[in-house]
């Protein structure tokens, strides 16, 4: 099978799952997502850390899995908030484990354990907090922000491919990603703000219209900074993909590098005016 193929089946397959983790059932939801969060966390730790450091990496994995396992308890299921003080304690073994290390050898680079954690499992470990509508699972919102984020990456891609590869189009960051271009950014917000519009017109999006705009200016170039942000933490590495568990696509993180920064960006817009 070609790698055209490979690429469009792993990509619907793809769809198909996200589609119906955020809109069908909590449960399918939580396992999905937590998938997600561990193979993201694992794939940026053997960017950074490669091989080195394997007790630490896995207390963080533990860390990262069980934040998002307790939020989507309590909120899904109405367990006691105070239970999610148990993902301290691997969190918490961390330096306790760096006593007994080996070799002080690059003791620095454990930062990147705790840089996974904020960059990856926090956005994920927060995001059960968006789907419930009172006691109702209700994933429609958490579904518009991903169409979104596709629907820029769709309009950067054709209007990119279309204008940003012609001779003398400039480029956006080519010390970071040589093929995204200006064309390319821009052609993203205006397919993201032209999608934002559409779904608030369909009422997935329940916010005022002016407030919808904004928001697909938002996603859109947070998106990109996102997508630029995980580029150069691999280009740092020399790492052309950060794994490859979708075929054709890469790693888990390479496919969610954008919504783990344009997410939380909305939903701080939106607190900020109160809509959510």
């Amino acid at each position: 099978m070609s790698n055209f193929w490979v690429r469009t089946l792993a990509g619907i397959v793809f769809l198909a799952i996200m589609v119906f983790a955020l809109i069908w059932d909590r449960t399918l939801f939580a396992c999905v997502f937590v998938t997600v969060l561990v193979q993201s966390l694992r794939e940026f730790y053997d960017i950074s850390l490669n091989k080195r450091f394997r007790v630490q990496r896995f207390l963080g994995l533990v860390a990262g899995g069980a934040s998002f396992i307790l939020v989507s308890a309590h909120c899904f299921y109405g367990w006691d908030l105070r239970l999610l003080t148990l993902a301290l304690i691997p969190l918490l073994l961390i330096p306790a484990s760096c006593l007994l290390l080996p070799s002080r050898e690059h003791f620095g680079d454990l930062a990147y354990i705790y840089a996974g954690l904020l960059y990856i499992a926090l956005p994920i470990s927060l995001s059960p907090l968006l789907m419930m509508d009172g006691i109702v699972f209700d994933g429609w919102f958490m579904l518009s922000l991903f169409v979104m984020i596709w629907c820029s990456d769709v309009g950067a891609y054709c209007i990119g491919t279309a204008f940003g590869q012609r001779p003398g189009a400039r480029k956006l960051a080519p010390d970071i990603s040589p093929k995204k271009s200006w064309w390319g950014f821009w052609g993203g917000i205006v397919f993201c703000v032209v999608a934002a519009t559409g779904l608030h017109f369909l009422t997935w999006l329940p916010f005022p219209l002016v407030h919808c705009i904004v928001l697909g200016v938002i996603v859109s170039v947070f998106g990109v900074c996102g997508d630029l942000f995980e580029s150069l933490w691999k280009r740092h590495f020399g790492v052309k993909d950060s794994g490859a568990c979708i075929p054709g696509h890469g790693g888990m993180l390479d496919r969610f590098d954008s919504s783990l920064v344009a997410i939380p960006m909305a939903c701080v817009y939106l607190s900020l005016f109160n809509l959510i």
